[in-house]
């Protein structure tokens, strides 16, 4: 299946990424077909013309119409939809994901699904700190960076697939990892920073700081308005890599504490020139 005009997407859980897919999707003149547990949804997608069709339960006739499905649901919940609806694909369907871990997914989903459709994992570097189709934006897309985890079931035929989807959806960077390289990835760039917003945000319990705060405190706790169903899931699914990272940060914070108790300032201002340093690596240009 390639990327053409008449090909007809079905996106399986229509929230901010599903959603955004849908918008960019559409726009590009492909026939896009929803399915989401939640009415309102549905409902919002259509009357905003995100997409063409939206269904809230899964029916034959609506899985088998599909060239690709792209699955916006959370891992245990898409292995569960794979267990129960693989039957309704029709050959040479192609399917992805936009899961935030892929170890623990990837393979099963691989070894569930019938040897006549194929699973490439995929993990689009964008999102916000809102939830659901009401607030996708595939303007997110835009500049951001897109992850392919291919394994040795999958074809070279797939890769090219996956990446021209990263492409049209306008990701500046096609990457390729290993599920394996991309959870351990995953641990440090996205759950470890979470976990730091949440810890921030946990330390007091004075409201009235809001009448104080600057740019600095919200650009860093930003991420702390966060989903707690999903990422205590994708959290606990990815602990090996994410408590590894979390005892790095303790030990680095551990450091910085002992400089400042201890008046070493020369070696503090060495840790933070150290910071700027790598900081200017991720610096957008």
């Amino acid at each position: 299946m390639e990327w053409i005009s008449d090909s007809r997407i079905l996106i399986v859980g229509l929230g901010l990424i599903g959603g955004s897919y849908a918008r960019a999707l559409k726009r590009l003149g492909y026939h896009v077909t929803a399915i989401d547990t939640r009415k309102e949804a549905i409902d919002y997608a259509l009357e905003n013309h995100i997409i063409n069709d939206g269904f809230t339960e899964v029916d034959e006739a609506i899985v088998s119409s599909a060239d690709a499905v792209i699955f916006g649901l959370y891992p245990k919940v898409l292995l569960d939809w794979i267990d129960r609806y693989q039957s309704y694909l029709k050959p040479g369907t192609m399917l992805t994901d936009v899961t935030g871990v892929k170890g623990c997914v990837v393979y099963d989903v691989q070894a569930a699904l019938r040897d006549d459709v194929e699973f490439i994992g995929s993990h689009p570097m964008a999102g916000r700190e809102v939830y659901g189709v009401e607030n996708s934006d595939d303007s997110i897309f835009r500049g951001a960076n897109f992850i392919i985890t291919p394994t040795e079931k999958n074809t070279a035929k797939a890769i090219r697939w996956i990446g021209s989807l990263g492409r049209i959806l306008g990701f500046s960077r096609i990457s390729v990892l290993s599920p394996e390289e991309h959870d351990e990835m995953i641990g440090y760039l996205s759950q470890l920073t979470h976990c730091i917003a949440v810890a921030l945000m946990t330390c007091s319990d004075n409201e009235h700081l809001v009448d104080y705060t600057g740019d600095s405190f919200r650009d860093l706790t930003r991420i702390a308005n966060i989903n707690d169903l999903m990422w205590s899931e994708l959290f606990m699914l990815n602990r090996e890599s994410l408590l590894k990272y979390m005892d790095i940060f303790l030990d680095e914070f551990a450091a910085l504490r002992d400089m400042i108790r201890d008046g070493r300032v020369d070696e503090l201002r060495e840790k933070m020139r150290l910071s700027t340093k790598r900081r200017a690596y991720f610096n957008k240009k």
